[in-house]
């Protein structure tokens, strides 16, 4: 008999419907089954008059959910298995417009990782709540991929050329940073946390409790850098960003810094990455996750994304050979 505790666990009580991310060893990493069962539980409970409102939460003390199967679509595009890359990214795509266009309140509790695919699950809710434990980022262009899940529409529309930054360098920010951008809506310390779980799962209005117990953030890392982020990647292209960043004199220290990270990024990655936020700047939520799968079918094949997945996951020597061309088409 098969003993195995299922990733995704759920329940419903006093209105509430309730999503547990019970994955710890992956750090909830987001494989097909989990998708699937998150699926399952909103299509169940969208028309169901006894759930109010929806609660996704880890049971992992280190992440609400470190991203997607990145390593598992790089092992289906090394054998060739478009078949599977495109199962895995249209379901996941799929959720993340169900979440985006759910007709009752979803609420995401975002204490430790969260990024990749842990974004798509929260990002597109109604409530974003954030700890001063969280973490938050979208690092795909250090692994030869590309920020997907919907960031084409979400991040370009976040404040002063913020988004742009984020999808770039992959810069990790923490819980008062997501509240200062808009990626999350509430801060709330990881102490009060258990309280506010509480008083949601009880049947609380989901609205009124989570700013009941939100706090005012502490000022954040990004903050300062703030009118630099604007300066720079405002930049028509990614030529007219290496220039703003090497004549940045008022935030050196900080545009050498991101120089650097954007030197050790796949160039096939930031090439599509700026290319993807330009077009989903004007673009509505399900045409960017449209343009975001087809483009996830050809990098999923590309060098690039095999070399990075293998230097970050596979032989952690954090030290990748990136091809000098650019992604090809299929």
């Amino acid at each position: 008999m098969d003993t195995t505790a299922p990733p995704v666990t759920t329940r419903v009580g006093a209105g509430t419907g309730v999503i547990e991310l019970d994955r710890p060893a992956a750090l909830n990493a987001l494989d097909l089954t989990m998708v699937r069962l998150i699926t399952e539980a909103l299509e169940n409970w969208r028309n169901d008059p006894g759930v109010r409102s929806v609660v996704i939460r880890s049971t992992s003390p280190k992440a609400f959910c470190a991203g997607g199967d990145i390593r598992a679509m790089r092992d289906a595009g090394v054998r060739g298995d478009d078949a599977a890359v495109v199962t895995y990214f249209s379901a996941e795509y799929a959720l993340n417009a169900m979440i985006a266009r759910y007709p009752k309140p979803y609420t995401a509790l975002i204490d430790g990782y969260a990024m990749g695919g842990g974004l798509g699950i929260s990002v597109h809710g109604s409530a974003r709540v954030v700890t001063e434990r969280a973490a938050l980022a979208m690092p795909e262009t250090a692994i030869g991929f590309f920020p997907d899940i919907g960031a084409s529409h979400f991040l370009p529309r976040l404040p002063g050329a913020v988004g742009w930054y984020l999808a770039l360098t992959g810069q990790r920010i923490g819980g008062a940073a997501a509240v200062e951008c808009g990626l999350a809506t509430h801060y709330v310390p990881a102490a009060e946390l258990p309280a506010l779980e509480a008083a949601l799962l009880a049947g609380g209005a989901p609205a009124a409790t989570t700013a009941r117990f939100a706090a005012e953030a502490p000022p954040s890392e990004l903050a300062a850098h703030r009118p630099a982020v604007e300066r720079c990647f405002t930049a028509p292209d990614l030529a007219g960003l290496y220039d703003r960043l090497a004549a940045e004199d008022a935030d050196r220290a900080w545009a050498d810094e991101t120089l650097a990270t954007l030197e050790r990024a796949s160039p096939m990655s930031l090439a599509v990455t700026f290319d993807l936020l330009r077009a989903g700047a004007g673009s509505s939520l399900e045409d960017c996750l449209a343009r975001e799968l087809d483009l996830a079918r050809r990098v999923a094949h590309a060098p690039d994304f095999h070399e990075g997945v293998r230097a970050a996951l596979i032989d952690k020597d954090r030290a990748p050979v990136w091809s000098p061309h650019p992604l090809p088409a299929m």
